[in-house]
């Protein structure tokens, strides 16, 4: 049995390529300009308290103390209240743009989001401490217009790239895509650490700007469809004709083989004119657009709940990394915040290869659920690692890249390959634009316990310290299997069926 991914790169074009590429950078520039905010928080608690000002800060920043809070405990409280807002409203505005993005077009509702959200975030770190104005209810609504103002980006994202590329190698290409995020989080990284010496407020107005550049440039750049554009082989570029959308609606999820798929062009006629065709069937009527499905229809439709409720347990596990890793680094180990940052991205190096590496072994597998479970169990030992950790760096980085390939690795899986499954399978035929909403669906649960659990962190931390924070990880890793448990003993089942279906052809 050859891999399901073997040879599909001969199908795609320089479209392909360009979707590709857009819609990774666009969402590699937002996960940078968010990781700003992590990244600085040490910077951001001194200003924010009565105390001497921290060491990254500038010798020109003014000297009056800022008495926003007592101590930094409670500016520390603060923050993680910041981070449950922002992911409490990212998690509501990810269920409307989902249903919002498979009725507009996708392009716009993406670059609406990215430009939106950069000016919000420039508005918060740079423009307020340029003016010296520091005001709680401000923060509190800055960060709630962002959180919804991000949550239009990543459902519209997944719906393009479902858009140009099919269920051959699904899981490899959206593996090696959804590392998007963890690249963002390491360029957010160095470009903070970089900057953090001038001041907090200069690494939040490099990412804003290079996240409003990168909107205006998707606007003007990104097709969102293999149907607003194809090429023949007689055309300019020499390329083969841009693939339809037959294939990107035929789900992993699904046991059935492609039966069908060489009676499916019978009766059809390809014209070219100019480089560009169109497909004619004969005397049959042009098909009509497939309508949106309904957010109540996705929410029901096969694998969606049990996939999102366990996306609840481990986005709220990498979140927590994402939110708090260079924070535990500087206070736990006393490591300086540059020094932070720059270790913390070890974890998205580990997510970037487990993603890429899971989603090719789920590929040849033909089945997802199984390869979760596998990862997610060793992402239990994996943490117990990596609390026991010594200072030291070498260490250290290695047991979080660990740690982010055995969580970061089913994480991009889920939101991204086991989303556009989930979003073209069986039960849409004839309603099939449903993929951002899914996504959305998938995304914004996940989200919900991203946000519950950031305050958590916070107040666990605070009152037990730092290694019941990593027994609450533990947990909820754990809560993740078992959600999706059904899904994994039904796909064993049929990986087992098919293995004595084999031995009796034999």
């Amino acid at each position: 049995m050859s891999c399901p991914c073997c040879g599909f790169l001969a199908q795609y074009t320089h479209h392909h390529l360009v979707a590709f590429l857009l819609t990774f950078f666009s969402y590699v520039l937002l996960h940078a300009s968010r990781k700003t905010f992590s990244n600085v928080k040490v910077s951001i608690s001194a200003q924010w308290t009565p105390s001497v000002q921290n060491a990254s800060s500038p010798a020109f920043s003014p000297g009056e103390e800022n008495n926003l809070f007592a101590d930094s405990d409670e500016a520390t409280l603060f923050l993680g209240v910041l981070d449950t807002i922002f992911l409490f409203s990212y998690a509501v505005g990810l269920y409307m743009s989902g249903v919002i993005g498979d009725r507009m077009n996708l392009r716009h509702v993406l670059s609406f989001g990215l430009c939106g959200s950069a000016i919000v975030e420039f508005v918060f770190g740079t423009l307020t401490e340029w003016l010296q104005f520091y005001n709680i209810y401000l923060y509190c609504g800055l960060w709630v217009l962002n959180g919804l103002l991000q949550s239009a980006v990543w459902p519209c994202v997944v719906a393009v790239m479902g858009n140009w590329f099919g269920k051959s190698g699904r899981g490899f290409v959206f593996g090696l895509w959804s590392a998007c995020a963890s690249v963002g989080n390491i360029l957010g990284a160095f470009l903070a650490s970089s900057v953090l010496k001038y001041g907090y407020e200069y690494a939040f107005l490099v990412t804003s700007v290079l996240q409003f550049a990168g909107g205006v440039v998707v606007f003007f750049g990104l097709l969102t469809s293999p149907k607003e554009v194809g090429l023949c082989l007689e055309s300019e570029t020499g390329l083969s004709p841009v693939e339809r959308d037959a294939d990107s609606h035929r789900p992993l999820m699904s046991d059935e083989e492609d039966e069908e798929e060489e009676g499916e062009e019978e009766g059809s006629e390809e014209v070219c004119d100019g480089g560009y065709y169109t497909i004619q069937q004969g005397d049959e009527e042009p098909r009509e657009t497939p309508k949106a499905i309904g957010f109540c229809q996705a929410f029901c439709l096969p694998g969606v709940l049990p996939y999102s409720l366990a996306y609840a347990c481990l986005k709220l596990v990498n979140y927590s990394f994402f939110f708090w890793l260079p924070f535990y680094l500087s206070r736990n180990f006393g490591w300086k915040e540059a020094q932070a940052d720059r270790l913390s991205v070890w974890y998205d190096v580990g997510g970037i290869i487990g993603g890429t590496i899971q989603g090719l072994i789920s590929d040849c597998m033909g089945k997802r659920a199984p390869v979760l479970a596998v990862s997610l169990l060793l992402a239990m030992g994996a943490l117990v690692g990596y609390s026991h950790s010594p200072p030291d760096q070498v260490v250290n980085a290695a047991l979080l890249a660990t740690t982010g390939f055995f969580i970061g690795g089913p994480s991009n899986m889920i939101s991204s390959a086991i989303s556009a499954d989930l979003g073209r399978q069986e039960a849409l035929r004839g309603s099939q634009e449903a993929l951002a909403t899914v996504t959305g669906i998938v995304d914004g649960t996940g989200s919900i316990g991203a946000a519950a659990g950031q305050y958590l962190v916070s107040l666990i931390e605070s009152k037990l310290g730092w290694m019941c924070v990593f027994y609450f990880f533990i947990v909820m890793t754990g809560g993740s299997i078992v959600f999706i448990l059904p899904l994994i003993v039904t796909e064993i089942r049929a990986m087992w069926r098919d293995r004595q279906a084999r031995t009796h052809q034999l």
